[in-house]
């Protein structure tokens, strides 16, 4: 099931109510960053949040400055009931596809979890194949509080994951850009050629191994 609401709202405990009045007690919410980038890894988080619990500049973490996501990602993880972390390297992403690979990483994440949920809130609109009751939500790291504490999770883990790349090469500065194709990284790439964690069937990736590469 998609659900879309009002995402100006900001996240709330709503939707994981919901669930519970359902009958549902191990409500996680589910969310990935790095569904974009020519580079890394995707990955993917679930948290189940304390029970009528939404901590303070709670949100998406895309609306969340770096240091306060930092901060949020060590209140998440000393007071969450459960969170886990999974992930898809860029070598899988070529294998299976990035949408796959993302429903991969979540799945390795609700693995992590110490207590299995019975009932997930996924972000967005795409459809998973989980074999537990789940419910997709447009925006839902907007409206879930859930959500949004995976979001912040997810985002966290892959940046730091990308500076620690750029600490083994710092010649594509991925501790600047975490893989996303900006001007910088394109221009990068087409005079270096890909590095081991670039995801080899993304466009322009896919050119610089096809094509001629730029002149130092």
């Amino acid at each position: 099931m998609t659900v879309a609401t009002d995402a100006r709202v900001g996240p709330t405990c709503v939707l994981e109510e919901d669930a519970r009045a359902c009958g549902y007690r191990y409500v996680a919410g589910l969310d990935e960053a790095g569904r974009g980038p020519l580079a890394g890894p995707v990955v993917g988080a679930a948290v189940i949040m304390p029970r009528g619990v939404s901590w303070p500049g709670l949100d998406d973490s895309k609306r969340v400055n770096p240091t306060r996501r930092e901060t949020l990602f060590a209140v998440i993880t000393q007071h969450a009931r459960a969170w886990g972390i999974g992930i898809a390297s860029a070598a899988e992403i070529d294998a299976h596809n990035i949408l796959r690979a993302t429903h991969l990483a979540w799945w390795r994440a609700v693995n992590q979890l110490t207590i299995f949920p019975d009932f997930l809130l996924i972000d967005g609109h795409l459809g998973v194949d989980f074999p537990i009751p789940h419910r997709s939500v447009i925006q839902g790291d907007r409206l879930s509080c859930s959500i949004a504490a995976a979001s912040i999770l997810a985002k966290v883990f892959r940046d730091r994951m990308m500076c620690a790349y750029h600490q083994c090469d710092p010649r594509y500065q991925f501790h600047k850009h975490k893989g996303y194709p900006t001007p910088e990284h394109l221009r990068l790439l087409r005079h270096l050629g890909p590095s081991p964690v670039h995801r080899r069937f993304f466009g322009p990736v896919r050119r610089c191994l096809t094509g001629p590469w730029e002149e130092a």
